[in-house]
């Protein structure tokens, strides 16, 4: 029997997101910068002579198990090689659920790699790489060993860049959740039929400071968002006014990234807007 396997699932940022034209297959394509975060949540992952995957989770709340995209990782590990035996999953939620920190995919990608070192790691890694594209668009990142990645295509086409240098973030997810696919069709209704997004030079060694990520594009989601939940605005904007050298929404939202010169600054942003926002206080580019 193999003894159980444990791994941390890392949140991602999007350092700027920008949203191509929707594709005739419905998917729209991407350009982005990832970046990974300090906070993470905890899988740990352990063989069963009965067949399929049972889930066991604490903290955040993780959906039902069907939907639950650890779980459907690790059925596709299963099934790829084989079914010959089933796997318990144990799940430590920390990351926020539904706030664009890629939680469910850092899940997805712990579960991969994990299931697959139960199966001898019958699975070459390319071919995870191309089952993690298959689950959602940050998942290949999330399965990546890079701190920082231009990523485009799907989120499956992907650059690793050196990581910035660590800096203090603080991380404020205002109590509502925006969905993936709700916010990609308020991005289509915005933009009408025939939208098409100009091209965008992307030049990997200008992306060595933060002052130089910050002077990119933002995110094309928060308009949409915005306009739609008046209170992820206000968080924002309040963010934004305790002067951060960078301020997103990461991915659909609706969490807000800001990064700080120093822990000085975090902190005093963490003071000034804790007694109305819940925030977070991880580290960027760890």
């Amino acid at each position: 029997m193999s003894a159980p396997r444990t791994a941390e699932a890392p949140a991602k940022a999007n350092l700027f997101l920008r949203i191509l034209s929707r594709e005739s297959d419905g998917y729209h394509g991407i350009e982005t910068l990832f970046c990974r975060l300090s906070l993470a949540d905890t899988l740990t992952v352990r063989r069963t002579e009965d067949r399929g995957v049972v889930l066991e989770a604490e903290g955040a709340d993780a959906g039902p198990a069907d939907e639950n995209l650890a779980v459907r990782a690790a059925r596709v590990v299963l099934d790829a090689t084989g079914n010959r035996f089933g796997v318990h999953l144990s799940l430590i939620k920390r990351i926020p659920v539904g706030a664009g920190l890629g939680g469910g995919s850092a899940d997805a990608a712990a579960a991969l790699s994990l299931v697959n070192q139960l199966a001898g790691n019958a699975i070459p890694r390319a071919e995870l790489l191309h089952h993690a594209a298959l689950l959602g668009a940050d998942v290949p990142f999330c399965l990546s060993e890079a701190s920082l990645a231009l990523a485009w295509g799907h989120g499956e086409r992907m650059l690793a860049l050196p990581p910035l240098p660590p800096a203090p973030v603080l991380l404020l997810t205002p109590p509502v959740q925006v969905t993936t696919a709700a916010a990609y069709g308020w991005v289509d209704a915005a933009r009408g039929a025939g939208h098409r997004r100009g091209a965008l030079c992307l030049d990997p060694p200008a992306l060595t400071s933060w002052s130089d990520v910050a002077r990119m594009g933002g995110n094309d989601f928060e308009s949409v968002v915005f306009g739609r939940l008046p209170q992820v605005r206000s968080a924002f904007e309040a963010l934004a006014q305790t002067h951060p050298l960078l301020c997103r929404m990461s991915g659909s939202g609706s969490t807000l990234v800001a990064v700080y010169r120093n822990e000085r600054d975090r902190d005093d942003a963490r003071n000034a807007l804790g007694r109305k926002y819940g925030v977070l206080t991880p580290t960027a580019s760890a």
